[in-house]
């Protein structure tokens, strides 16, 4: 039996704690082992429900919405029975999913992710025809039989939901071999990126790093590391430029096939439907953020060039850490503290959910060799509980991270009751309990700041924070938008991928950072254009809704906790703006996100006036 919950090394945890002090994820609420025989059993039992699912109910939804149907078929429990089925296998997919995520270099895990998800879109083929057949009944039935019965009306908000996708779905065999091809498709190549990702090795002096480990290094406060940190970076992404290139060509294509066989006119109206969130409401976003470049990044980091003394910085200097902050790298038990206790401030429910989080193993916090770099919180499926991955370094970043991480674990676990097919909330919202998080632990550091050189230095690192959030994942929007526009006239080289990468980032960043040889290459190691094409403006989107939220709760909403805690909990069941509706908040107004961005400026005024 392999462990797959053993401890960090050490050497990864001596810097921020005792080695117990680094949590790994104890996966055994999923299940206790790759050869546990409850797999096999789960994946049998799946198939054969899968196999009867199909057998009773193709071809009959509607006679089952029918006012006269038989007793014994009614819609509902044929809905009720595909959740069932659809959580079985989400139970699957994510405990392989955390599996191969501790370790994406283990061959052994590598196999057993691969042939998982194999099974499991093998099973989930033969329940393709239910969303594809539900979206067939007429409309007026489908009222009425929601009307008719209280069962099949507690999933409404889904099959309301579900008919959005109607006018770019396709004929059954279609949609069924796309969904069989996606293993051999793009989830293939989301593989092959992650497990080359993984493999990276950066020589920095004299040390062989992981990409997290070498990216952690452009905060240090010794430049000629964060110089060499970069030029390393950059050496190893140019020597793999090749299959980056190829990863991007090849998904951007497939992506290209799939959105013109279901229609879609632009290439990120499919992101949008998946987030239930109009183009408009995301291009007034993009453009505010946009046309706020020069008063928020460019004004910043010119400032920030005069702080360090330099004339302009290197891109290597954009993260450096300011002079005469605190450079001291964090304890775990430190930044489990922080982000609690700022939690319970606000809502002591908020932080005894996160506890949970340290107190069960529901994190792997540590640092190593074939992890999957970043962070991320997967919700598993709502009969188990989130699980959450860090790689923490100690840096205060990292504690933001966490902060972060945990929002979205709360955010989860308040969404659960709602079920498998409901739990789930749209990108765009995703992201509000996450960068609320984020939020209060900063607020919560800032009211305990006791001088005014700690105060500033707080300031600028949520400044830089939100710049990474806001203009940042614009940019990222924008490059992937040219990139996904221009595939479709061909292939595009490294060199014009690079082309496109640069431009972006000088007119987001500005001319106070200098973008060097080797910078050309750093779109190669971002993993959201790869997994989630699009995903980026949801930061963006969260960052500028819980500025304008958390300004509602600091002028004294009454009963803002509770309404905060309920839109938590109604998961996917709400458009965004049923959410905002109790706060008095509109996303669709453009002065919404103009709103947003101004918490921002006024971070940047307040260390301007510092300056004086």
């Amino acid at each position: 039996m392999i462990n797959q919950n053993a401890s960090p090394s050490a050497a990864a945890a001596s810097k921020f704690g005792a080695v117990d002090e680094l949590p790994t994820w104890n996966l055994d609420d999923l299940y206790p082992s790759m050869d546990s025989p409850r797999i096999e059993e789960d994946l049998a039992a799946a198939a054969a429900e899968a196999e009867a699912f199909q057998s009773r109910w193709r071809g009959a939804l509607a006679q089952a919405a029918s006012p006269d149907a038989p007793a014994g078929l009614r819609l509902a429990e044929a809905v009720q029975a595909y959740e069932a089925i659809d959580e079985r296998l989400g139970r699957l997919v994510s405990f392989a999913g955390l599996i191969y995520a501790s370790d994406t270099a283990d061959p052994i895990r590598a196999k057993f992710f691969g042939d998982i998800q194999s099974r499991v879109t093998d099973i989930a083929s033969r329940l393709i025809f239910f969303t594809l057949e539900l979206n067939r009944i007429d409309d007026a039935a489908m009222d009425a039989a929601l009307a008719a019965d209280p069962a099949l009306a507690h999933y409404g908000p889904w099959l309301v939901d579900l008919r959005k996708d109607k006018p770019y779905q396709l004929e059954d065999r279609v949609e069924e071999l796309f969904h069989e091809k996606s293993v051999t498709g793009h989830g293939a190549w989301n593989r092959l990126f992650d497990e080359t990702m993984t493999s990276l090795r950066f020589r920095v002096d004299t040390d062989e790093l992981t990409l997290e480990e070498t990216l952690n290094l452009l905060q240090d406060p010794d430049r000629t590391r964060r110089r060499t940190a970069a030029e390393a970076l950059a050496k190893v992404f140019a020597e793999n430029l090749r299959i980056f290139t190829l990863v991007t060509n090849t998904l951007a294509k497939d992506k290209e096939i799939s959105d013109r066989w279901r229609g879609f006119a632009d290439v990120a109206d499919s992101r949008h439907l998946a987030n239930r969130v109009e183009r408009e409401v995301v291009d007034a976003l993009a453009q505010a953020v946009s046309e706020a470049y020069p008063k928020l990044s460019h004004r910043y980091y010119a400032m920030k060039a005069r702080w360090l003394g330099l004339d302009v910085l290197d891109h290597w200097d954009r993260n450096a850490p300011l002079p005469q902050a605190d450079n001291r790298d964090i304890p775990w038990a430190e930044a489990r503290q922080t982000v609690l206790s700022a939690y319970s401030g606000f809502a002591p429910e908020m932080s005894e959910i996160a506890a949970r989080f340290f107190d069960k193993r529901w994190i792997d916090a540590g640092v190593r060799p074939g992890k999957s770099p970043g962070a991320f919180a997967h919700p598993t499926v709502p009969s188990v509980h989130p699980y959450v991955l860090l790689n923490y370094m100690g840096k205060p970043r990292d504690v933001m991270t966490l902060a972060h991480e945990l929002g979205h674990g709360v955010h989860q676990v308040l969404a659960a009751h709602q079920g498998a097919l409901m739990a789930s909330t749209p990108l765009t919202l995703a992201e509000t309990a996450s960068v609320f998080g984020e939020m209060l632990t900063f607020r919560s550091l800032l009211d305990a700041a006791a001088t005014p050189a700690q105060r500033r230095s707080l300031l600028a690192s949520k400044v830089e924070d939100m710049l990474n959030t806001v203009v940042r994942q614009i940019a990222f929007y924008q490059f992937e938008r040219e990139i996904h526009t221009e595939r479709r006239n061909g292939e595009l080289t490294a060199n014009r991928i690079g082309e496109i990468w640069m431009d972006v980032q000088a007119k987001a960043l500005g001319p106070a950072i200098r973008l060097g040889p080797g910078y050309e290459t750093f779109w190669t190691y971002i993993p959201h254009f790869i997994h989630s094409p699009f995903y980026v403006y949801a930061y963006a989107f969260g960052d500028c809704l819980v500025n304008s939220l958390y300004a509602v709760y600091q002028n004294g909403d009454p009963g803002f906790q509770a309404k905060y805690f309920e839109m938590l909990k109604a998961g996917g069941t709400k458009h965004h703006s049923e959410l905002l509706a109790p706060f008095g908040l509109d996303a669709s107004d453009p002065a919404f996100w103009q709103k947003g961005l101004s918490v921002i400026a006024g971070f940047i005024d307040e260390l301007e006036a510092m300056e004086g």
